[in-house]
């Protein structure tokens, strides 16, 4: 049995632990079945990139969920300058800080904001919640036909299955943490 096999089974089984699921339950939702479902939760069986699939799509769990360090009892974390996510001509840049968490269907970003950028977001699931907490600047969010201006160490926080859009008003930049908390489980 080699580590990955026992992390995706681990993985899985905590899934269907704190949606308090069955194996029969998950089989149905899934279409793999329950002595499969059984084998990988024990690790005794290596799932294809195609079972996979099916399982995190039946549990509306991104795949990479599966691949991903168990959680500890804290977890610091800081920005890494590698791991970016570019928006707006790269006047936009998001690090992400805690990476989606299916168990708790939270994910955090740090975000910077060149002077004059203007980010326009679609709308996310329904459901889905922001929190946005100025660091440093100012912000203007645009949440459908509403316009709210967040001064720095103001947070706000929003309904994000409507279009918005961030409009730095600061002169030399802003920058942001923002916590999106997804509805039970991951909607994408």
């Amino acid at each position: 049995m080699g580590t990955l096999n026992l992390k995706i089974g681990e993985k899985l089984k905590r899934i269907r632990m704190i949606r308090q699921m069955t194996l029969d339950e998950v089989s149905d939702l899934t279409g793999v079945s329950k002595p499969m479902l059984g084998q990988i939760e024990r690790g005794q069986s290596v799932p294809t990139v195609t079972t996979l699939w099916k399982i995190a799509a039946g549990l509306k769990t991104p795949l990479s969920s599966f691949l991903e360090e168990l959680q500890v009892d804290y977890s610091v974390a800081g920005i890494d300058r590698k791991n970016v996510i570019f928006g707006d001509g790269k006047a936009m840049r998001a690090y992400p800080l805690f990476t989606y968490d299916p168990l708790r269907s939270v994910e955090t970003f740090y975000i910077e904001f060149d002077e004059g950028c203007r980010h326009l977001a679609d709308r996310h699931c329904d459901g889905v919640e922001e929190h946005v907490f100025v660091l440093k600047g100012i912000l203007q969010l645009v949440l459908g036909e509403k316009r709210i201006l967040v001064e720095e160490k103001q947070a706000v926080r929003f309904r994000a299955d409507i279009p918005h859009a961030y409009h730095n008003l600061a002169v030399g930049g802003s920058a942001v943490y923002n916590t999106i908390f997804y509805p039970h489980a991951f909607c994408g």
